[in-house]
Parts: C-alpha cells; structure tokens; sequence
C-alpha cells in the first residue's frame, strides 16, 4: 500500500534555474576588469626630488632676505605657504610627484625655522616673533 503525499504545487525556483543565476553584485562574477584610466602623470621618484630641490631652492632664497631670527621665521613662513598653495594646484592640475617633493621640503623648512626660533626664545627669554 502506498501513502499519498499531497501536491506541493509548482516549483517557485524552477524559472530562477532555468534562465541561469543572475548575480546580485554583492560579490563579482569573474575576474576584475583592466582599468581604462591610466594617470598621465604618475608619481615617480624623479619628481618627487625635483620637487624637493625646487622646494628647498625656494625656501632658502628666501629665508636669505631674512636679516635676523624674527625676518627670517617670517621670510620662512610665507614661502612655505606660497610653496603649499603651488603643490594644492599641482596636486589638482599637474604632477602629483612634484607637489608630494614641494610639500615634504616645506615641511621639513617649517621644522628648521621652528626650531631656530625656539633655540633663540630658549637662550635669551624673549619671545623672537613679535
């Protein structure tokens, strides 16, 4: 004697399986594609040294107008800003290895003015800025 089981009905998945799985795109579905962009101006070590050496050229023309600790902290100062304002456009609009070189070299100028600052406050008392 055999039991009767009673009719499950259609299959709601036979239609998902017979037109193939669609991916939900959580994951991918085969390898990543090449990219189409390529940069056109990559960063190299080239360029980031020659923006060091631009840097550092600039910052010492100007820290030279100084004629004591106060001119050249300020000299020091204005340069670098004008120097960072040059990498901001350079990181935007050209060689991003050459502003990376600039902004390193400012940073280390802004260092050394800072520090000859403090020494000359350490050694006399008196604040050199103002």
């Amino acid at each position: 004697m055999s039991i009767a089981r009673p009719d499950p009905g259609p299959d709601p998945g036979a239609a998902a399986r017979s037109m193939g799985r669609i991916p939900s795109g959580l994951f991918p579905a085969g390898p990543p594609s090449r990219p189409t962009y390529r940069e056109p101006h990559p960063v190299t070590g080239g360029g980031v040294a020659a923006g060091g050496g631009a840097a550092a050229t600039w910052l010492l023309l100007f820290g030279l107008l100084g004629t004591d600790v106060t001119s050249y902290a300020w000299w020091t100062v204005v340069a670098g800003l004008l120097a960072w304002t040059t990498a901001l456009v350079l990181v935007r609009y050209g060689d991003r290895g050459v502003a990376t070189g600039v902004a390193i070299v400012t940073a280390g100028g802004w260092s050394i003015a800072a520090a000859v600052v403090a020494v000359r406050w350490a050694t006399s008392g008196d604040w050199p800025l103002w």
